[in-house]
């Protein structure tokens, strides 16, 4: 008995030498030069960061010097050259190299074929053959290599790890991907960092933004309209229309916080800044039953959410603002994120500036040339975010977060001809304020929660004051919004969740209007409490998407229940062919009506209201699609067909340049029609076409005539694109517009205008019967990267629009001529011309 133990005993020992023999650890090379150096009482000379990162085997200690530095020339990717007895000088090879690995799954289960091998900061990509194994030529010793594959978590290598002197690759693991079955279809999808998930939702990731044509920067609504379906009829992303709906009808989520401000410059640029805003998804149909209260799209934006320990950020200037965004690690497990923009027009007046002002403010009191008035414009707008990022545990997370958006304008106006008397002074601002929280926890494996509250209120002020009345005009519009959500998540297994949670929504919104003289006061506020319960089940296998979900909705001023039943299912035919099937039903209770004053400047300004279920009914509707998917070697053609009806529009948020520009009346819209996009991606290229055809048609009861064409019918629309990596830091994209017309309504031939008791008004004739001519715009963008230094990369960005200076006419309608009041004068409100901008950026 005792020798047996004592045999055991022996041959472990002998196993565990001769196991120590066949792998030997290697040793850090800043520890193997201080070894060498008290060996031979020499020096060496070399830069930390070029060593930092190499562990080598050490040299035998019988080994001479000469014999030493020839083995770590041997070993490394360094030189080491011995300049006398006493210093010996370490530098790195200005060469490259060729590198393999081979990729397994979690616990070396498989090797993974297929997988995608992308050198960072570089044209150089290629993919695991059928063994799991790449290989990569001409490497710089210094790259960093992102190794990705779907239902996986990609992984970062540093290109050095991946050369051997010895034959053997080096193993690279990749873990199971588990927090969503909802995974990436597409990884380039029209340009890098717009991407396309299962549930056929587009993804516009910021940090991974390539570039499109006319943008110097992944600005976030006016990126989206790239997308087909997706276009603003008057360029503003203040009026985003998806599928034929109206701007308002677009439920906008900042970090779980409802916006109800989207645009600077009344609509030109987009009022959110990219640079912390690391995920855009756009939903146009099939949405999550986790959200409600848009009943055209869903555009959901989600900041960085990772405390990484690293203090990074970056600044940049263009031609109408700048920037500058931080990330601040405050403690091992807590960050903050900051980020802030402001306008520089008010200090330096640029070409871009001149152009967007003309645009925004053409057809006003602001852009109208009169000899005798001396005028006076003031405008600026601003905003900031801030994230506090606390990791309490592996299991529960907490954030807290602020956005703050706003827009100022101000204008003077008195009589060229008296130097001392003020006739008019006019000021008109939004902003936009929201605060959210929210706390994950991930209880078990399987379930996790996460509890979101946020606070949302939207201001618009707007006063108008003349001196030579002594009357003050005063409008003011409120929205206070508080929301508290729980999502509460159980994985059945890898390929079954379920996602349950439960809303409430307390909406409070004030309209007011104030007159000194004559004294005239009205004031309206209105409150509405929303509860509703969601639940809905996610599926995913190699061949089968689907998600399938129900919304209850109760809205308690009006005792009324709402069920919205959604549908999401893909289904692959083929490796290369698969249908795909959306549907769902979704209500919204707030709206946006616009006034036509000349007063304030005569700018068209859109006011929140709550609806009352009368005369503003809660709006409701109900879409379907279905389409085809090709997808082989990087080609991507799709084609869906969809059709929409929304109910419980009224007249007043229509924007009617008609004779129901006044009237009040509710009613609906239905859209229909078919989408179709081309997509060719490549190393280094990626080229696309689309084309969308659309019918869309009003229906109101109680106007003659009740049917006749929406205000963004727009048949036929055609988007194609180009974008080129022409070296390795140089981009640039080229792409056109060309779509039909905008419908417009003109005075009846013969008869232009008619008396209404003390006013005269224009006689339109049948609503939205003649078309604008059609619009076609050409963009191009210009992209360079550099570095700094080893830590700060600066990009330089140019771009156009509108490149040929097409003359665009985007919206057309009539006045009474103040000469004759029998003619209707025509008024075109024309697109931007040619535009410039440019930007500088730096990150670190």
């Amino acid at each position: 008995m005792v020798l047996n133990k004592w045999m055991i005993s022996l041959m472990l020992c002998f196993g565990s030498i001769c196991y120590g023999q066949n792998i030997v650890k290697k040793t850090p090379l800043s520890v193997v030069i201080i070894s060498i150096e008290k060996q031979f009482n020499i020096k060496f000379s070399y830069a930390v960061e070029d060593v930092a990162t190499i562990e080598i085997n050490k040299p035998n200690t019988s080994f001479t010097l000469q014999e030493t530095i020839d083995y770590l020339n041997a070993e490394t990717l360094l030189n080491f050259k011995a300049l006398d007895k006493r210093y010996v000088t370490v530098s790195a090879l200005n060469k490259t190299m060729s590198i393999c690995g081979v990729v397994f799954s979690d616990k070396k289960q498989s090797r993974l074929a297929g997988a995608s091998v992308l050198v960072n900061n570089s044209g150089s990509s290629t993919i695991t053959d059928k063994n799991g194994t790449f290989t990569l030529q001409n490497i710089p010793i210094y790259a960093t290599l992102t190794i990705s594959y779907l239902g996986f978590e990609s992984k970062q290598v540093l290109a050095n790890e991946l050369f051997s002197v010895q034959k053997n690759c080096e193993e690279i693991v990749l873990s199971t991907k588990n927090e969503e079955l909802n995974q990436v279809l597409i990884n380039v999808y029209l340009t890098p960092g717009l991407q396309k998930y299962l549930d056929g939702s587009t993804v516009l990731n910021t940090k991974k933004f390539g570039i499109l044509p006319g943008l110097i920067e992944p600005d976030i609504l006016q990126s989206i309209q790239i997308l087909p379906g997706i276009e603003s009829t008057n360029e503003s992303i203040a009026n985003i229309n998806v599928r034929g709906g109206t701007n308002d009808q677009n439920l906008v989520i900042w970090d779980n916080i409802k916006m109800y401000h989207s645009g600077h410059f009344f609509g030109l640029i987009s009022a959110y800044n990219p640079n912390l805003t690391e995920k855009v998804t756009v939903s146009k149909n099939g949405t999550s039953a986790e959200f409600s209260d848009g009943v055209s799209s869903t555009i959901n934006m989600q900041t960085k959410d990772a405390v990484t320990n690293k203090f990074s950020g970056g600044a940049g200037i263009n031609l109408i603002s700048t920037d500058a965004f931080l990330a601040i690690p405050l403690a091992k497990d807590l960050e903050l994120h900051l980020s802030g923009r402001r306008s520089i027009t008010d200090v330096f007046n640029t070409p871009t500036y001149t152009n967007y002002f003309e645009r925004s403010f053409q057809d006003s009191e602001i852009n109208s040339d009169s000899s005798d008035k001396n005028t006076s414009s003031d405008f600026y707008f601003y905003d900031f975010t801030a994230k506090l990022l606390f990791d309490l545990n592996e299991k529960h997370q907490f954030r807290a977060n602020i956005i703050g958006i706003n827009n100022a304008l101000g204008y003077s106006e008195s009589n060229a001809n008296t130097n001392n008397t003020e006739t008019k002074a006019s000021t008109l601002s939004q902003n936009n304020i929201g605060y959210g929280g929210n706390w994950k926890a991930q209880w078990t494996p399987k379930w996790s929660t996460n509890l979101i509250t946020y606070f949302s209120k939207y201001n618009i002020d707007a006063t108008d004051y003349r001196v030579e009345t002594d009357q003050r005009l005063t409008e003011a519009n409120e929205v206070l919004e508080t929301g508290v959500k729980l999502n509460t998540q159980y994985k059945v297994n890898t390929k079954l969740s379920i996602l349950s949670g439960y809303q409430f929504n307390e909406t409070g919104m004030l309209n007011e209007t104030t007159v000194s003289a004559p004294s005239y006061e009205r004031t309206k506020k209105d409150v509405l409490l929303n509860h509703s319960l969601f639940s809905e089940a996610q599926y995913n296998n190699s061949n089968t998407y689907l998600r399938v979900g129900v919304r209850l909705n109760y809205f308690q001023k009006f005792d009324k229940l709402l069920i919205e039943p959604r549908i999401n299912i893909r289904q692959k035919l083929s490796d290369q062919f698969a249908l795909k099937l959306e549907g769902e039903f979704k209500n919204q209770t707030t709206a946006q009506i616009i006034d036509f004053e000349d007063d304030f400047l005569g700018v068209e300004k859109r006011r929140w209201v709550l609806v009352n279920n009368q005369d503003i009914p809660i709006a409701t509707s109900k879409q379907g699609s279905f389409g085809v998917e090709f997808n082989k070697d990087k080609l991507n053609i799709e084609a869906t067909g969809f059709y929409k009806i929304v109910d419980g529009i009224t007249a007043s948020n229509q924007g009617f340049y008609n004779n129901f520009q006044f009237n009040n009346a509710n009613g609906s819209y239905t859209a229909k029609g078919f989408e179709f996009l081309a997509n060719k991606t490549a190393r280094q290229y990626s080229v696309w076409a689309s084309y969308t055809f659309s019918i869309n048609d009003y229906e109101f009861d109680t106007f003659t005539p009740s049917t006749f064409p929406n205000n963004v019918d727009i048949r036929h629309s055609v988007s194609i694109g180009f974008y080129y990596n022409i070296v390795k830091n140089l981009k640039i994209a080229v792409g056109g517009i060309w779509r039909n017309g905008q419908p417009y309504t003109k005075p009846l031939e013969g008869n232009e205008t008619v008396q209404n008791g003390n006013n005269t008004m224009v006689n339109y004739d049948s609503p939205n019967s003649e078309n604008l001519d059609n619009f076609m715009r050409l963009d191009a963008s210009l992209n360079y990267n550099f570095n700094l230094s080893e830590s700060i990369k600066a990009s330089f960005t140019a771009g156009v629009i509108n490149a040929t200076n097409q003359d665009n006419a985007i919206n057309r309608y009539y006045k009474v001529n103040s000469n004759d009041s029998n003619d209707a004068i025509q008024v075109d409100n024309k697109s931007l011309g040619l535009t410039p901008n440019l930007s500088f950026r730096v990150n670190f």
